[in-house]
């Protein structure tokens, strides 16, 4: 597996120097070294082979982190690991630097022998190696602490430690999406897609299962009967309510955290899990079809000579009436010989920001199914000579903040099962949330300058 871990700075020296194989030696410490950090021309690839020993690396800052082995290995498994390594650095003493290095090379020796046994990677969780390892060195435990440390450790539940107790248990889950578009002048799409992050946090008492139901396509087009009485009831309770249960979105594509049961989404298509403590990233997924667009802008552009131009902008609201667009932003380009700008706006504030060659509209909130805008007179310095060659006008961009999800996701139920505590999923308050937040929101205007 991994034959060594390296960390150099910017110059090539070597702040730390971890060999687990015989086969890597000083000799593989200098060749990176020489080819690589001193190298005439830029080294692009992560993944660099020389003299038969394969080196695998990232970059924080001025700070290289290199894995070396001269063994046929995953790629992709030494850069999660490179990559974990990185996170657990960065919870015990912050950002990856220098100094920060020289500071910790003791407490860092120390991880380096608990994530890695004989160049193999064990538990990379920072919760479960800070309740035995500190910045002081390891802590003097009892019998019973070093056994349970031990479980969790080697158990199968290492995010979670055993003895977690909350007055109140509670769960708040939100839905973070982040709407991105490419529309044409005339008003057709033509790209759009949207990231979504769930994000939960997990204040229960014991070691909970929780079950999460969302409206995703495979699992609502199942035409199987509910497997479970519970599931049964379930579909009914929506059916009451009004919820279609055969409505749902396609994703395209998700992760999940390590705590879900992958064998019962991929069977069930229910997402089963025992939660950390705290805060975490429940998955993370991406649709492109049947997109709920927040917005429409229509960029109206006329020139009236060579030094006016006159542009007139209208932002359009789509969401229900009953919600609330919040942080609206236009940045609607201007050319860059413009001499002046006078701006008119039915709602919201603009402003010409000649450093950035826009005129910035804000909005502090608009209800849905609203329409305003805005006109702007631009007056344009005169070029003498033949006339320059046009460049295409940027786009006009938005940012945005909305409370539902434009992907169309739901939370369908939340269920939390502890059989061992006298408490059920009817003494847990749960919070959910849903905020859409403009990505690369853009809309092309017609002429060029």
């Amino acid at each position: 597996m991994i034959g060594g871990v390296f960390v150099y700075n910017h110059k090539g020296e070597v702040l730390i120097s971890r060999v687990f194989r015989d086969a890597i030696t000083r000799t593989a410490v200098d060749a990176f070294r020489v080819s690589v950090i001193h190298a005439r021309h830029t080294v692009r690839s992560p993944v660099t082979n020389i003299a038969r020993t394969s080196y695998f690396h990232t970059k924080r800052g001025n700070v290289w982190i290199v894995a070396a082995t001269r063994q046929n290995v995953n790629a992709a498994l030494v850069f999660e690991f490179l990559h974990k390594m990185v996170d657990v650095l960065e919870s015990y003493f912050g950002t990856i630097t220098e100094e920060n290095i020289k500071n910790n090379f003791v407490l860092i020796y120390e991880l380096l022998d608990e994530i890695l046994d004989f160049g193999y990677p064990q538990k990379t969780d920072s919760g479960i190696l800070k309740t035995y390892i500190t910045q002081q060195g390891i802590r003097t435990q009892s019998t019973e602490e070093q056994k349970q440390i031990t479980s969790q450790v080697t158990g199968q539940i290492g995010w979670r430690r055993e003895g977690i107790k909350y007055r109140r248990n509670e769960l708040f889950l939100d839905v973070l999406e982040s709407a991105n578009l490419l529309m044409s002048p005339q008003g057709q799409v033509l790209s759009s897609h949207v990231s979504g992050r769930v994000i939960m946090k997990s204040y229960l008492s014991g070691m909970p299962e929780c079950k999460f139901g969302m409206n995703d396509k495979l699992v609502v087009e199942k035409q199987a009967k509910p497997s479970t009485a519970e599931a049964a009831t379930l579909e009914q309770q929506l059916s009451k309510k009004g919820v279609s249960g055969r409505s749902g979105i396609a994703i395209d594509d998700c992760t999940f955290h390590q705590c879900v049961k992958l064998s019962k989404f991929e069977t069930e298509r229910s997402i089963s899990f025992i939660p950390p403590d705290g805060e975490f990233e429940l998955m993370k997924y991406r649709t492109t079809k049947d997109i709920t667009l927040p917005f429409r802008v229509i960029p109206l552009v006329r020139e009236t000579s060579r030094t006016h131009m006159e542009i007139k902008v209208v932002l359009k609201s789509l969401f229900k009436t009953v919600l609330s667009a919040q942080k609206v932003e236009v940045h609607i380009p201007t050319p860059p010989n413009t001499s002046g700008v006078k701006v008119t706006t039915l709602r919201g504030k603009a402003k010409y920001k000649s450093g950035e060659n826009a005129i910035v509209w804000r909005l502090r909130h608009m209800q849905g199914m609203k329409e305003t805008q805005l006109t702007a007179e631009i007056e344009l310095l005169s070029t003498e000579g033949p006339k320059s060659k046009q460049t295409a006008r940027p786009p006009i961009s938005m940012n945005f903040e909305v409370p539902f999800a434009c992907s169309g996701l739901k939370v369908r139920y939340l269920k939390v099962f502890e059989p061992k505590l006298n408490y059920s999923d009817h003494d847990v308050i749960k919070w959910v949330r849903y905020i859409s937040k403009s990505g690369l929101y853009e809309t092309r205007s017609q002429s060029n300058y």
